[in-house]
């Protein structure tokens, strides 16, 4: 065998004993025009994650902007990756596509206006470390530190919501609703291929298929700052929202989250 051979076979062995650094944490930020608010978001993580003494990942999914919402992540931020389509399609539909796309050992679902910051990412890993499948933030449990609150009106509806999701879906939780839910990749495989609501209502179903599939849950409390600027339709999206909970529940007896 010749020596260039030789160091063909010792290049190629050396090939196949490298592998990229793990990836431990994968913040997913779905988006949807908001050009002018996701870059303080993106900067304030970017510095919390640099900060880690793991390796991370940062996947903006762009929900069919039309304010150059991709554009600006990809020329500010290029260690972010932007996943974008054209027509939009709704936040659930946004977060199981960057989820999927996650490589991340756990994967958050973070909002893009950065109602959680970035630092409430510390108070994952106990529960983690202790067996739980999925973390959820709660802006009710207590402990939790509500900064700047919703109208009355919205946090009206919200209980409302969340009594409803009780009722239809046996859920236990306080908060549903909060846009701060980390999954491990084990249990993000198991339930974002079954997730079926591409809108606000999503929440609910992901945790109605962790709870069929016997995964454990933790609620924790996270400080919160409400933007006013919200997504959310008062009345439009929340008659979409009790819709999907009868969507959920139908499905669930139909045996299509098995």
């Amino acid at each position: 065998m010749s020596e260039n051979q030789k160091r063909d076979i010792k290049g190629l062995n050396d090939e196949k004993k490298y592998s990229p650094p793990s990836v431990r944490l994968s913040l997913v930020i779905p988006a949807y025009n908001e050009s002018n608010r996701i870059g303080e978001t993106l900067n304030q993580c970017t510095e919390y994650l640099a900060g880690q003494d793991y390796n991370s990942e940062i996947i903006v999914v762009d929900d069919g902007s039309d304010d150059g919402t991709a554009e600006f992540v990809r020329q500010n931020f290029p260690g972010a990756r932007v996943l974008a389509y054209e027509r939009n399609r709704g936040k659930g539909y946004a977060v199981k596509q960057g989820m999927t796309a996650a490589s991340g050992q756990y994967r958050l679902f973070y909002d893009a206006d950065g109602s959680t910051p970035a630092t409430e990412i510390d108070k994952i890993w106990p529960p983690l470390e202790n067996g739980a499948d999925v973390v959820i933030g709660s802006r009710s449990s207590p402990g939790s530190q509500v900064e700047v609150h919703q109208s009355r009106l919205r946090e009206l509806m919200g209980r409302t919501f969340n009594r409803f999701t009780r009722i239809l879906l046996g859920n236990t939780f306080i908060d549903t609703q909060c846009g701060f839910k980390v999954f491990s990749a084990e249990a993000a495989e198991r339930v974002f291929p079954r997730q079926t609501i591409d809108r606000f209502g999503f929440d609910s179903e992901l945790l109605y298929i962790a709870r069929l599939h016997n995964l454990n849950v933790a609620e924790i409390p996270v400080r919160w700052i409400n933007s006013p600027n919200s997504r959310v339709a008062l009345i439009g999206d929340s008659v979409s929202m009790f819709t999907d909970l009868l969507r959920i529940r139908l499905n669930g007896i139909r045996g299509r989250y098995n």
